[in-house]
């Protein structure tokens, strides 16, 4: 009990120490909490900004609509303002017009009154005396108000308004002596509260005496307003009607548009049966006519193309089957002779190796035959292993030693220290590296060839790089395609049958892999052959440049041919150059696809790799002659 009584007195006692935090905190919350508003609304403005921004870049009829609203709100502001302007002046001119004659009238009036009147009268009398006569003159209407106002002292005058006569028309009025002569101004007539637009004309009566007539504007003011509100109602409806109109009419071209836009990508997705639906005999429908033929002839096309292609393959698997059977009879033949090739004439044993070795030829010519006829008809398979990519590299060099001894050539191999292990099929990568690796020792010019691995996280890759003719700027396509040679007037030295590269091609593409090539003529050229690790996983980069080292500086013109996705320069293979030789592999970063734009760390790559042999490390590398 002693205890739990000291624990709660000691959090009594800290309590009170935690509440300048707790009220610190909460001040800096509630101080905060403007600028988080803030925050939220400025990324609300944007995000509606760029809403409206995108809606307005994708349709056209937004952009119709908008601007025919805008344009006639113009049109009809500016129509409106002039057409207000001449009925207000209409108003005024004739309202003016019609004071002057009435108070022509009632001052000829009130000079007969004054003539005929006693002269001898009172003067106050008599101008309260024509006050009211010319008033009974406008009638019960009230068209006007009549002031009579002194221009001498000692007299008091008579008005049925209060302060309507402006003080500067008084002042014109007074400054002249001719009798009759009218002025006329605008004044604002105060009654109590309200006040009201009015017309004041004015002119002398005699010496003593001016008369004002005051013309109340309410009448003309209210029609003034009538017209401004019809305006304005009539502008708005109209404008709202254009708007419908604009709407009406771009929703019937647009809607056509959108349908053939929409067939169009259908059609282009693959989808040849796709057809617009013709409506009426006009422009779109013209349009409609002329999309399904373009469609038809394109669906008949590519289906005589696509029988034509099934034909091909057709024709090279049976003949690659049918030639098997007397090839092996030709095949077990010539083994007999090759057996006896010493007990004959010299000039027959070198015709029975020659047919020895024509017929070997004849064998993988009918195998590779074979074997693309497999990828067309997509019946390849794979059996993945997980393997590690040195040993599959040395073995393939292994297969061409033979033929490099016999051309002078040395095939150096850069290999990481660290395991670079992947899974894949081993006799298809194996058949890829030993073919890379045979057209590099025969096209090397005599010069050594390099083959280079390195793997990081996600990929492995091989490089086969050669110093021999290289290849011309559109080569790095064409030497995918099948019985394609760089030199037509080439001899095969080593008995390729033409399909290799073709055949590795469609097995890397196999794997989810990249086969690339890079050349410059008179620079050699480089193959580069990337794998993801794992069976499945999507290729994002590769561990080596597609250009060597010593040529990524942005000048060299290469370009990828990998599977049919696209071409690439030579940037795209930068940042790992010089890690990947002292085979850095856990440190290198991928080299981005070609469509994947150029690698951002191509400029630091092409500085680093001043040659091949600058950046190789003894400790973690291994160089294999």
């Amino acid at each position: 009990m002693a205890q739990a009584t000291g624990d709660a007195d000691t959090g009594g006692a800290t309590r009170p120490a935690r509440e300048p935090g707790g009220a610190r905190s909460r001040w800096h919350r509630f101080a905060a909490f403007p600028l988080r508003c803030y925050l939220t609304a400025q990324r609300g403005a944007r995000g509606l900004v760029r809403g409206v921004h995108t809606r307005w870049r994708r349709s056209l009829q937004l952009r119709v609509v908008t601007t025919t609203l805008i344009i006639s709100g113009l049109v009809t502001a500016v129509l409106g303002f002039f057409l207000v302007q001449q009925v207000l002046t209409g108003l005024l001119d004739a309202k003016r017009e019609a004071a002057l004659n009435d108070h022509k009238a009632g001052l000829d009036r009130a000079v007969s009154i004054m003539q005929d009147a006693d002269l001898n009268a009172d003067q106050d009398g008599r101008a309260e005396e024509i006050t009211a006569q010319l008033s009974n003159h406008s009638g019960t209407t009230g068209l006007y108000e009549v002031v009579i106002l002194p221009d001498v002292g000692g007299l008091s005058g008579y008005s049925t308004v209060d302060k309507a006569v402006p003080q500067q028309l008084r002042d014109e009025v007074g400054s002249t002596m001719e009798l009759g002569k009218q002025y006329v101004t605008y004044t604002e007539i105060v009654d109590d509260d309200d006040r009201a637009p009015g017309l004041v004309v004015g002119a002398r009566l005699s010496n003593a005496y001016e008369l004002y007539y005051v013309f109340p504007l309410e009448h003309e003011q209210q029609m003034l307003d009538l017209v401004q509100n019809t305006v304005v109602f009539v502008g708005t409806v109209l404008i709202l009607l254009l708007a419908v109109i604009a709407y009406v009419v771009t929703r019937q071209v647009v809607t056509p548009v959108r349908a053939a836009a929409g067939s169009a990508e259908r059609l282009a997705s693959g989808d040849l049966s796709e057809r617009m639906k013709v409506r009426g005999e006009d422009d779109l429908a013209r349009l409609a006519l002329s999309f399904n033929d373009m469609a038809g002839n394109l669906q008949e096309k590519i289906r005589e193309l696509e029988e034509l292609s099934q034909v091909q393959r057709q024709f090279a698997s049976d003949v690659s089957h049918e030639l098997r059977t007397p090839l092996t009879t030709i095949r077990m033949a010539g083994d007999l002779l090759y057996e006896d090739r010493d007990e004959l004439d010299p000039h027959m044993g070198r015709s029975v190796e020659l047919l020895q070795s024509q017929l070997e030829r004849f064998e993988e010519l009918l195998a590779d035959l074979l074997e693309i006829s497999r990828h067309d008809a997509g019946a390849a398979t794979l059996s993945m292993e997980s393997v590690d990519m040195r040993d599959v590299v040395m073995k393939a060099v292994g297969d061409a030693e033979q033929i490099a001894e016999k051309s002078g050539i040395k095939v150096v191999m850069r290999l990481p220290a660290e395991p670079c292990t992947a899974e894949f099929d081993m006799r298809r990568i194996t058949r890829i590296l030993r073919n890379l690796v045979v057209n590099a020792v025969e096209h090397s010019e005599g010069k050594d060839v390099i083959v280079t691995a390195a793997g990081d996280r996600d990929a492995v890759a091989v490089g086969v790089r050669d110093f021999g003719v290289g290849l011309k700027e559109g080569e790095e396509h064409m030497c995918f395609d099948r019985f394609w040679r760089a030199d037509p007037a080439r001899a095969r030295t080593t008995g390729g049958t033409g399909l290799g590269l073709s055949i590795a091609k469609e097995d890397a593409r196999l794997h989810g892999g990249w086969l690339q090539a890079w050349g410059m003529p008179g620079k050699g050229s480089q193959f580069r052959l990337s794998l993801p690790r794992r069976e499945g996983q999507e290729l994002r980069g590769s561990p080596l440049p597609l250009a060597p080292p010593e040529m990524a500086t942005g000048r060299v013109r290469g370009f990828s041919a990998s599977m049919g996705e696209g071409a690439a320069g030579a940037a795209d293979g930068s940042g790992t150059g010089a890690d990947t030789e002292t085979g850095g592999a856990a440190g290198a970063g991928p080299v981005p696809h070609p469509e994947d734009g150029p690698d951002p760390r191509a400029d630091d790559s092409a500085a680093a790799g001043s040659g091949t042999d600058s950046g190789v490390n003894d400790s973690t590398a291994e160089e294999v002659t």
